[in-house]
């Protein structure tokens, strides 16, 4: 062995490098105070290292960006722990990066004749920063979309070359594949290259300098070896240990009902959508100053607080080795870094605070939105995971046509005028993230609309002329309130025992065939083929429904909608599409719009696809995930 070492050694030199490298002179001695230096070099070689592992299974483009890292953190074998170390060591890396920083100016590290070295640190601070905002648009998901939006939007202000500059960084007029791909290029390439480069001369001058020691020193000096080493390797294990207990802090899972690697590691949002406005969008924590000094600097001109305001910190920064060759100077330094810092925390505090008050317009409105992205980005998930996957056109378009989302949006811009969306009144039943109250409802209550319990309440006397049916509309006082409330309630009361049951029975049959007939979700019912042909039969015969309604071949059309197929697919298309046709309430009809083109009327107020989505919310038809969503019990 000691054969090989030595030719390596006549071949490369090597024992020259280690004697160099293990042994670098330690004025007064190892200290604690010295490691910070080596634990952002270990930062770095863990986001180098999980970097390239990420760059594997990365795909840069709009419509595989966010499907790639959605396949990294629910798919690939441990890709959760992967990205949440390389996302929280960015975090690690600035935080250490800071406390460095301080640290070279408490010991006037940057005077001479170590200026060029300190001022190499500065830039390695703006290449570290400029990794983490690259960094935060390439998962493509709302939050980095929007807040790189804003982000990008500032290069603008750049007196003279600020819009050149800014379609050179986007790659065009507008954000796109070219933006993502030119921030993964200066993310993966571009940045760490710079980085590796200017970090290389950082330490070349470090060791030609060698460290600066306060006075008097504490005690005599040392090698680097094995005393500092070992101070180096075990802050480099504390960073990883907290590193990796921020990644798992949520583990084990807070709701059982999530995937476990939709809660550890890195956030993933909801696919970046640039036609929806996104009101959660907001800086990493680390820019949350910048983000809330802009606030207090806004009756000035923009450029103000997003260009000259950052300039001038930064050239100060810049001119601590011309300021700090005197004593007072050196002081000055010391204090302004200190009120710069606790500057930048007093903001990032009042910013967070400001969001998450709840006691504001504006803060009830930030959260509202967060919890609204928060759904969404669930909601992608569970879809991305779906048996069909996701399709050729990417996840976005899972997001567009899911009905469990966009139905809710599409009832309150064109139904909530008049209908409301709620559970009836001391009931909890389903997703109330789906009930919707209309502000002065004047039709019915379209919660669960066809179910058997829906159609149920329609024939019971004390619930058809309420608000929840009736009670707001031009048929309060109609034929059919008038026939739940005096036949139906007269038959109620005649009856006694088993005649009386056998009544209810035959009402709660009535139900159950047309939520048959519909086709809606009904769980387990017992002998409901039997029950519903007994409903079948009893709406002909004990109840005569088809003297006004149509059902199947009896009855005629004209006198009240039809019930044939009853809150079906087909059937809410069709009404939805023209609701005054002669199917349904004819020249009866309440002021109920027609939302699509029919015979007569070309207006278009819904698009095929948007009416075919509404139509599955009404119904509750959407993907739930395994069986922790049972189909809705009647």
């Amino acid at each position: 062995m000691k054969a090989f070492r030595d030719w390596l050694d006549h071949r490369t030199g090597y024992r020259a490098f280690v004697q160099d490298a293990l042994y670098e002179h330690v004025p007064g001695g190892a200290r604690w105070r010295y490691v910070w230096g080596s634990t952002l070099a270990f930062c770095f070689f863990v986001q180098v290292v999980t970097g390239f592992v990420l760059w594997a299974a990365y795909s840069p483009s709009t419509h595989t960006a966010w499907e790639s890292v959605y396949y990294i953190q629910h798919q690939m074998a441990a890709g959760w722990l992967l990205r949440g170390a390389h996302h929280i060591t960015a975090h690690t890396m600035v935080v250490l990066m800071a406390i460095h920083f301080v640290q070279v100016v408490i010991d006037g590290a940057y005077r001479a004749p170590r200026e060029i070295n300190f001022w190499l640190g500065l830039v390695l601070m703006q290449i570290v920063l400029g990794l983490a905002l690259t960094g935060y648009l390439l998962p493509w998901d709302q939050k980095g979309y929007w807040a790189t939006r804003v982000a990008t939007n500032m290069i603008a202000l750049v007196p003279i070359v600020g819009e050149s500059l800014q379609k050179l960084v986007l790659g065009g007029e507008n954000y796109g594949h070219h933006t993502l791909t030119r921030f993964f290029a200066l993310h993966a390439g571009v940045l760490p290259s710079l980085l590796a480069v200017f970090m290389g001369l950082h330490l070349a001058l470090f060791r030609r300098h060698g460290l600066t020691a306060r006075e008097p020193k504490r005690a005599p000096d040392t090698t680097f070896w094995p005393e500092q080493v070992f101070r180096d390797a075990v802050a480099c294990l504390a960073v990883a240990m907290v590193v990796l207990v921020l990644v798992l802090r949520n583990y084990p899972a807070a709701d059982p009902h999530l995937p476990l690697a939709s809660q550890l590691g890195a956030e993933l949002g909801a696919p970046a959508n640039p036609a929806e406005a996104y009101s959660a969008a907001r800086p990493e924590i680390y820019f949350l100053f910048l983000f809330q000094s802009l606030k207090y600097l806004e009756v000035f001109p923009p450029i103000v607080g997003a260009i000259i305001v950052p300039g001038l910190v930064m050239l100060s920064l810049f001119a601590m080795p011309f300021v700090g060759r005197w004593r007072l100077g050196h002081r000055f330094n010391v204090v302004w870094t200190c009120a710069l810092l606790f500057g930048a925390g007093i903001l990032t505090v009042l910013a967070w605070r400001e969001d998450h008050n709840g006691t504001t317009a504006e803060s009830q409105h930030y959260l509202a939105a967060v919890a609204d992205a928060d759904r969404e980005a669930e909601r992608a998930v569970e879809l991305a995971g779906s048996p069909g996957g996701i399709p050729p056109t990417g996840a976005l378009t899972l997001l567009q046509s899911d009905p469990k989302l966009q139905g809710p949006r599409l009832f309150r811009q064109h139904c909530a005028a008049c209908h409301s969306h709620t559970p009836p009144q001391g009931t909890v039943s389903g997703d109330l993230a789906q009930a919707i109250a209309a502000e002065k409802p004047t039709a019915a209550n379209l919660w669960r609309f066809g179910s058997v319990a829906w159609v149920r309440g329609i024939l019971d006397a004390e619930q058809v002329a309420s608000a929840h049916y009736f009670g707001n509309t031009a048929f309060g006082e109609g034929e059919m309130v008038d026939f739940v409330k005096t036949t139906i309630g007269e038959q109620l009361k005649e009856r006694k025992g088993e005649e009386l049951a056998n009544y209810k029975q035959a009402m709660d049959d009535i139900a159950l065939a047309l939520a048959v007939d519909s086709g809606l979700p009904l769980g387990r019912v017992l002998d409901i083929e039997k029950r519903a042909k007994a409903g079948r039969m009893a709406m002909l015969d004990v109840f005569a429904c088809v003297d006004c309604h149509k059902v199947g071949d009896q009855g005629e059309l004209g006198s009240a909608p039809d019930l044939t197929g009853y809150a079906s697919r087909e059937w809410l298309t069709a009404f939805l599409s023209n609701p005054a046709d002669e199917r349904f309430y004819g020249e009866k009809n309440d002021h109920m719009p027609a939302f699509a083109p029919h015979p007569g009327d070309p207006a278009n107020q819904l698009s095929v696809e948007d009416l075919a989505i509404l139509v599955a919310w009404l119904r509750t038809e959407w993907y739930e995930q395994n069986d922790a969503n049972p189909p809705r019990l009647p």
